[in-house]
C-alpha cells in the first residue's frame, strides 16, 4: 500500500475531482455496467488497486486501515463509482465483516482478519438463508454442537452468493434454544477449505451460477471464530444486516436502466411516439422521487436521525420501479427482448433477456417487498402487526 494520505483533510470538491480521475484512469472502461456483478480474479484486481493506491475502506477508522471518511464523504466516494457505472464487487469482507469484527470481535480475530479484508487475501461469503429459514431467519436449523474447544456445524445454507468464488464465510448457527427463537443463535467465522463442507453451484433463469448451496457434514471449526457471546449471535447477525441497506439506496442502477429503456426506443424506432414519451415522461419523475428519497435518507444519516423504516422505504421503492421500467423496456423491445446476448445489427447493444432476468430478484434480496411492507405498516403507519 502506497504511503498514508489524509484524504479527510481535502474539502469536498478536491475529494470529488481525485476519486473520479482516479477511477477512470484504473478501472477497466470496457466493464462499465453497474448492472453486473464484479467477481473472481476482475474483482480481486479492482479492489487490490484501491488498497495499494490508499483509495480503499472509505469508512473504515484510519487505527483500523481505512480512510475513516465521514458518512457525507463515504457517499461522495459512492456517486463518483455509480456515475462512472463501475460493476460492483460483492466486497462482503469491508462491507459486512470488518464493521462487525470492530463491534464485537476479539482483538485477536480483528489483527488477523482486518489486515486481510484488505488486501483482498480473504473473500468473504454469507451464510444466512436456510431451505426454511429466508424471510424467517431466526427459524434456522443449522447446529453448532460444541465439544471442548470447537464448534461442530451440520446443517446447510442456501442463496449463498458466489461462495465458489469465496475462502471464507460468515454464518449463524443453532447453538441452543430459548423462549423466543432467536436466543441460541451464535455468528462464527468459517474457512471454505474445512473438511465437511460441500459448494453446489445454482444456475439462475439468467444463465449465472453466482448462488450457492452449502452443505455442512461434521464441520469442526474452533470456538476463537465465533464473534460475540455463544448464543447471543442474532444481536451481531442483526447488526450486520444494517450495513447491507446502503447498498440498495442509490438511484443510479434506476438511471441506468432508463438509459437502456431510451436506448431500446431508439433502437426500435419507436422514440418520438406518443407511447414511448409518456412512458419516459413518467419514469423520469419517478427517478426524480428516487433520488430525492435517497438524498432525504443519507441527509437524515449524516445527522443520525435515519430511522429503519426509511431505508425500508428507500429499498422497496427502487426495487419495484426498477422492475418496471426494465419490464416496460422489453415491451418496446417485443419479440426482439427473447433475444439472448446483444443484437447490435438491431441496434440493441445490451443484451435485454439478461437484464430482464437479473432483476426479477431485486424485490426479494436484502428484504423481499412483503417484509419491507409490513415494517412500514408497522413501524411508519403504526398499524398493529396481527
Amino acid at each position: 500500500m502506497m504511503a498514508s494520505i489524509d484524504r479527510r483533510a481535502m474539502d469536498d470538491d478536491g475529494f470529488r475531482a481525485e476519486w473520479r480521475s482516479w477511477i477512470a484512469a484504473n478501472y477497466p472502461s470496457e466493464m462499465r455496467n453497474p448492472l453486473e456483478k464484479l467477481t473472481g480474479e476482475e474483482a480481486r484486481t479492482w479492489l487490490r488497486a484501491q488498497f495499494r493506491d490508499g483509495w480503499r475502506a472509505p469508512g473504515l477508522p484510519v487505527e483500523a486501515g481505512g480512510l475513516g471518511l465521514p458518512l457525507p464523504r463515504q457517499l461522495i466516494y459512492q456517486e463518483e463509482l455509480d456515475r462512472y457505472g463501475v460493476a460492483r464487487p460483492l466486497d462482503h469482507g469491508l462491507r459486512m465483516v470488518a464493521p462487525i469484527l470492530l463491534r464485537y470481535g476479539s482483538q485477536a480475530q480483528r489483527e488477523h482478519y482486518l489486515p486481510r479484508i484488505l488486501a483482498c487475501e480473504d473473500v468473504w461469503c454469507q451464510g444466512y438463508s436456510e431451505p426454511n429459514a429466508g424471510s424467517d431467519l431466526a427459524g434456522l436449523k443449522t447446529s453448532g454442537r460444541i465439544e471442548g474447544d470447537c464448534l461442530v456445524i451440520n446443517g446447510q445454507k442456501i442463496w449463498t452468493t458466489l461462495a465458489t468464488d469465496a475462502n471464507m464465510m460468515y454464518m449463524l448457527v443453532r447453538t441452543g434454544g430459548g423462549t423466543r427463537k432467536q436466543e441460541g443463535i451464535t455468528f462464527v467465522l468459517v474457512p471454505l477449505s474445512t473438511p465437511g463442507i460441500r459448494i453446489r453451484p445454482i444456475r439462475t433463469l439468467a444463465g449465472e451460477e453466482h448462488l450457492c448451496e452449502v452443505f455442512f457434514d461434521e464441520v469442526v471449526v474452533p470456538l476463537a471464530n465465533v464473534v460475540g457471546e455463544i448464543g447471543q449471535g442474532w444481536t451481531v447477525g442483526k447488526a450486520l444486516l444494517g450495513f447491507e441497506r446502503w447498498s440498495h439506496g442509490s438511484p443510479e442502477l434506476i438511471r441506468y436502466a432508463l438509459k437502456v429503456l431510451r436506448q431500446t426506443a431508439e433502437a426500435m424506432g419507436m422514440a418520438q411516439t406518443e407511447r414511448y414519451c409518456e412512458m419516459a415522461d413518467r419514469y423520469i419523475c419517478d427517478v426524480d422521487d428516487s433520488a430525492a428519497l435517497y438524498e432525504q435518507v443519507c441527509r437524515a444519516a449524516v445527522h443520525g436521525k435515519v430511522a429503519e423504516e426509511d431505508f425500508s422505504m428507500l429499498k422497496l421503492f427502487n426495487a419495484e420501479l426498477l422492475q418496471r421500467i426494465v419490464e416496460s423496456t422489453m415491451d418496446l423491445a417485443g419479440q426482439c427482448g427473447g433475444i439472448a446476448d446483444v443484437a447490435p445489427e438491431l441496434g440493441l447493444t445490451h443484451d435485454l433477456e439478461w437484464l430482464y432476468m437479473i432483476t426479477r430478484p431485486v424485490t426479494i434480496f436484502g428484504g423481499t417487498s412483503q417484509v419491507q411492507r409490513n415494517l412500514l405498516a408497522v413501524r411508519a403507519l403504526h398499524l398493529p402487526k396481527d
